[in-house]
């Protein structure tokens, strides 16, 4: 794992898909890397990332952590939905939130690194030929998130856990606040979705995760020190 590393010249031009539900971002973002790498395409939400990424095999994917569409799961839905792309295509998070719980979310779905948007248009270009040659970026700040999450320094391959991988990334928000004692109430309040959201994403998490209580769910959580 490493931090955004310091500026050195990027070999060759990458290819690379943006995706950001923000038009004038996306735009922005291409202007600033334009003269650096290929952006082969530009996807708003979670089902035209997925095609995008699937259509145009990008070398490395800008992805936002919060899109709309798809089950609700954001940047990590995407990830997930291009599993068996991983292999070819590396996605590398930038959004503005430095939220320990996003950071993690993206992460143990399959990103290679997460980076702020306050992050320069060089460190950007690093961060993207960095990932794309097999290491691990994060942001200074951020890199603890992961150390804290996983207990490990190992890159995205090794950190992932086979249960939670089943779920969602708004199925792991809920699942977290109920470990920490948030009635359902509180958690529809705090995601601002519907009480009877939240009981269908309860269901369905104990369900892929073979539990049958709360408190099985919170002492599972708990094992993975992810509350």
């Amino acid at each position: 794992m490493t931090t955004v590393p310091t500026p050195h010249t990027v070999p060759a031009r990458r290819r690379v898909v943006i995706v950001d539900d923000h038009a004038i971002f996306r735009a922005g973002l291409r202007a600033e890397l334009a003269d650096r790498v290929d952006v082969l395409a530009e996807a708003h939400d979670v089902e035209s990332a997925i095609a995008a990424v699937r259509e145009h095999n990008p070398e490395v994917v800008l992805l936002d952590v919060h899109l709309p569409g798809g089950t609700g799961g954001g940047g990590a839905e995407v990830v997930t939905g291009c599993r068996d792309l991983l292999q070819e295509v590396t996605f590398l998070a930038i959004s503005v939130s430095d939220e320990a719980s996003d950071v993690v979310s993206v992460i143990r779905a399959g990103a290679r690194g997460y980076v702020t948007k306050t992050i320069s248009s060089e460190e950007l270009l690093q961060a993207i030929d960095a990932v794309a040659s097999g290491d691990a970026v994060f942001s200074p700040r951020l890199a603890g998130f992961v150390l804290d999450a996983f207990g490990t320094s190992a890159v995205a391959e090794d950190v992932r856990d086979e249960e939670l991988d089943r779920l969602s990334a708004r199925e792991v928000e809920v699942m977290r606040l109920i470990a920490r004692g948030y009635t359902y109430r509180e958690i529809a309040s705090e995601l601002f979705i519907s009480i009877k959201t939240v009981e269908t994403h309860v269901s369905k998490v104990l369900r892929k995760l073979q539990l049958s209580s709360r408190h099985e769910l919170t002492r599972w959580a708990e094992q993975r020190r992810i509350i």
